[in-house]
């Protein structure tokens, strides 16, 4: 392939990244209107919690296998094929008429839009030399956190003219149209047309177009065998065959190579680390954050992710083939990189989510105004990440990124401070930007480290597992984090008075005691600052201690 070849295919596939991240948060501002799709009314929001979970579930459990495929078989297969997932994932999720098919899309897209960054990442490091990846990891990062910008503005965008499945079907457009782009010119095979006539099919299976399902011959296609699934049709069934029948002719294809493939990929290795992160993943994304750590079922489930893990490690030191071989990350910059990449995610989850609270607690207004608040954060994210991939070259690793992490703990100091008012004035937005440009600053010198401490046949892997770190980061920070700023909560409400007490006269229309439960919904989002303020301080120290200048062991 030529560079100029490479180069296109990595600027396609930071293109599919960006618009993947920007599908996390669309589902943000559309997830009422998914609810009432699919039949759950506004108060049925913790049923509806599997819509996020799934996604997240399918990004971080499946992650280190796809990156380690993308070591086996190349970068570009695997960029293809988690296009084309993402794009199945969408079909369904746009489609879907119940939440069971929803949350089989979203987990679908979730498993193929995180397959995006670590094949995208490896491939910059296929590019690139060891003292010369900064910058295009550092743009790889910006346009991921782009994404992160324009999902919230392409999400209001879309429901402002449009049903929110509309989100899912340009999703569904885009994937498909960058996966022809990066697969080439060439025919696709006969597996690749029945695999299209799949799809076709799967999509008229679940929309069940009224002018045809409504006909009296062309309506007999989508008549139920039983019951009133759209599945257990004339149509369902044949999709079914259609995948059976693309399924056997791509195992046929690549017969001869499929063996030697899973013999490198350690299937078992990977389905113990997936068990492990799925039981993280479920503990914290499937629990009401205003209400409680982690769900309900949390302990068991992490007991069952502390079982899987165990058995993990214990199966890592007896098989030849690993998916983590042993002493891969053995060197400072390897594992420094995957502990500062979670305590990044425990103090930027924190912004995420808790700057638009403060926004709708502070100055009311809804899920937008609160969205374009998170904006100013967001925006200077990926300005950071080009800063500090170009720094790269120039200033050592560890240096960088606690500088910047130094920037945003210092930040969040200050927004631990903010008063009620402080949104309609411009320094706010002085701290968010510089906030956002912080953290952005710290996400070229952790991938740089990462790859330049392990071998390149390794990766894949490895990026995947940078991102898996901050993504259970995040997951465990806003669980640990709300609960801290709810302990603040009800320290400061229960000594409020009672409206009978403060209003006498009115106490069904007491402003003062309104005003002290605003005080205190204050005061918890200012503890949960603080707390992300000490994780990014501790996130600075570790980089600058295990980064080191450069953290280059291997090209």
């Amino acid at each position: 392939m030529s560079d100029s070849s490479a180069r296109t295919r990595l600027t396609l596939a930071s293109i599919a990244v960006a618009f993947a991240a920007a599908d996390t948060y669309v589902v943000v501002l559309a997830l009422p209107d998914m609810m009432a799709g699919v039949g759950l009314s506004a108060d049925e929001l913790q049923r509806a919690a599997p819509i996020i979970s799934g996604f997240l579930l399918g990004y971080i459990a499946v992650l280190p296998l796809i990156g380690r495929i993308a070591d086996v078989v190349g970068r570009t297969p695997v960029l293809v094929g988690a296009l084309l997932l993402f794009a199945v994932g969408s079909l369904i999720t746009a489609g879907a008429y119940d939440l069971p098919l929803v949350v089989t899309g979203r987990f679908l897209q979730g498993v193929g839009g995180g397959g995006l960054v670590p094949a995208t990442l490896a491939l910059v490091a296929d590019l690139w030399p060891a003292d010369r990846r900064g910058l295009p990891l550092g743009v790889v990062g910006a346009v991921q956190e782009l994404g992160s910008v324009l999902g919230p503005l392409l999400g209001a965008a879309v429901l402002a003219v449009a049903d929110w499945r509309y989100i899912f079907w340009l999703n569904l457009t885009v994937a498909v149209v960058l996966a022809l782009l990066l697969r080439g010119r060439r025919w696709p095979p006969v597996s690749g047309v029945v695999g299209l006539l799949a799809c076709v099919a799967l999509g008229l299976t679940l929309t069940a177009p009224e002018r045809l399902a409504s006909g009296v011959t062309l309506g007999l296609p989508f008549v139920p065998f039983i019951g009133t699934s759209r599945l257990l049709t004339p149509i369902g069934v044949a999709t079914l065959v259609l995948a059976l029948i693309w399924l056997g002719l791509v195992l046929w294809r690549g017969r001869g190579r499929t063996a030697g493939v899973l013999s490198q990929v350690d299937l078992v290795g990977a389905l113990l680390l997936a068990l492990a992160l799925a039981g993280v993943v479920l503990a914290f994304a499937t629990a009401d954050p205003e209400r409680e750590l982690m769900s309900p079922a949390g302990p068991w489930l992490l007991v069952a992710a502390a079982v899987f893990a165990v058995a993990f490690a214990l199966w890592q030191r007896r098989t030849a083939a690993a998916i983590v071989p042993r002493g891969l990350l053995g060197a400072g910059p390897a594992w420094g990189s995957l502990v500062v990449s979670f305590l990044i995610g425990c103090a930027l989850i924190a912004a995420l989510v808790d700057v638009p609270v403060f926004a709708r607690t502070t100055q009311g207004g809804g899920q937008l105004a609160a969205a374009l608040v998170l904006v100013r954060f967001l925006i200077a994210l990926p300005v950071g990440a080009v800063a500090g991939g170009w720094l790269t070259r120039r200033y050592g690793l560890g240096l960088i990124a606690g500088a910047g992490l130094g920037l945003s703990g210092a930040m969040f100091v200050v927004m631990a401070f903010w008063s009620r008012t402080a949104l309609d004035h411009w320094p706010a937005t002085v701290v968010l930007l510089v906030c956002g440009y912080g953290f952005g600053l710290a996400l070229s010198p952790l991938n740089t480290a990462m790859l330049g401490a392990t071998p390149a046949d390794t990766h894949g892997l490895v990026s995947a597992l940078v991102v898996v770190a901050r993504m259970v980061g995040m997951l465990v920070g806003v669980s640990a984090l709300t609960a801290i700023g709810l302990r603040r909560y009800y320290a400061i409400a229960d000594g409020i008075k009672s409206p009978n007490e403060l209003c006498p006269s009115s106490p069904g229309n007491c402003r003062p005691f309104v005003d002290a439960l605003r005080d205190a919904a204050v005061s918890q989002v200012h503890a949960i600052f603080a707390g992300a303020a000490v994780c990014a301080f501790l996130a600075a120290a570790l980089a600058v201690l295990l980064l080191g200048r450069r953290g280059l062991t291997h090209t």
